[in-house]
C-alpha cells in the first residue's frame, strides 16, 4: 500500500504531464490563430514577437492556474482520506436561501466539517461576497460547519479586503477560515500530515531554482 507522501508524488506527475500536454496542444493551436490583432500592440509599442510571447504565456497561464488549483485541492482531499477514510468529496447542498445557484458545492466532507479548498482566491467583485454568504448560510443550515482553507492570499487591495469580509463572514456562522501559514498548519493538525513538507520536497526533486 502506498504512503501518503508517494500517493502525492504520483498525482504530481499526472498532473504534470496532462498540464505539458494541454499547453503544447494550445501553443500549436495558436500557430493558426488569426493575428491581425498584433496592430494594436504594435500601436501600443509592443513588438509582434514580443506580442506573441505574451498571448503564448497567457493562455499557459490559464492552465497553469486550473492545474495548480485542482492538483493542491485534491492532494489536501487525499491528507483528509489518510486520516478520515469515510471523508466525502464534491458533496452537493440544495440553496434554500436563493434562487442561483439552484445547489452549492462542498469539497471535502469530514464528518461535520464542510471544507471549501483553495490554492488561491484573487477575486475583486463584490458578487463573490454575496455568493459565499449565501453558500455559508446554506451549509449551516444543513447542519454542517463551513471551513474555508486557502493557501496563498492575495496581493491586491481590493482582493485582500474581500477575503478579510469573507472571513468575517464564515466567523459569524461559526465557521472558520484558514489562510496561508495557517492553512498548511490546519491540515497538519486536522490529518497529521505536514503537506507542505512533502510538496517542497517533491518540487526540490523536479526542480532546483
Amino acid at each position: 500500500m502506498k504512503t501518503i507522501e508517494e500517493k502525492i508524488s504520483v498525482l504530481s506527475e499526472k498532473y504534470s504531464k496532462t498540464l505539458r500536454s494541454k499547453m503544447t496542444d494550445r501553443v500549436k493551436e495558436m500557430e493558426e490563430d488569426d493575428n491581425s490583432h498584433y496592430l494594436i500592440y504594435r500601436v501600443l509599442g509592443i513588438a509582434t514577437k514580443e506580442g506573441k510571447l505574451i498571448d503564448e504565456y497567457q493562455n499557459m497561464g490559464r492552465f497553469l492556474y486550473k492545474y495548480a488549483g485542482s492538483f493542491l485541492e485534491e492532494v489536501t482531499i487525499l491528507c483528509f482520506e489518510e486520516k478520515f477514510p469515510q471523508t466525502q468529496r464534491k458533496l452537493r447542498i440544495p440553496n434554500k436561501f436563493g434562487l442561483k445557484p439552484v445547489t452549492f458545492e462542498i469539497d471535502c466532507l469530514v464528518g461535520k466539517d464542510a471544507y471549501e479548498i483553495k490554492w488561491r482566491d484573487a477575486t475583486t467583485d463584490g458578487d463573490h461576497i454575496t455568493k459565499e454568504h449565501t453558500r455559508v448560510r446554506n451549509i449551516q443550515n444543513a447542519g454542517y460547519t463551513p471551513i474555508r482553507i486557502m493557501f496563498y492570499y492575495p496581493n491586491r487591495t481590493q482582493a485582500i479586503r474581500i477575503q478579510e469580509t469573507l472571513k468575517t463572514i464564515y466567523a459569524g456562522v461559526g465557521g472558520e477560515y484558514f489562510f496561508g501559514k495557517e492553512a498548511w498548519e490546519a491540515i497538519e493538525k486536522k490529518t497529521g500530515v505536514d503537506l507542505l513538507s512533502i510538496l517542497e520536497k517533491i518540487a526540490d526533486q523536479k526542480i532546483n531554482d
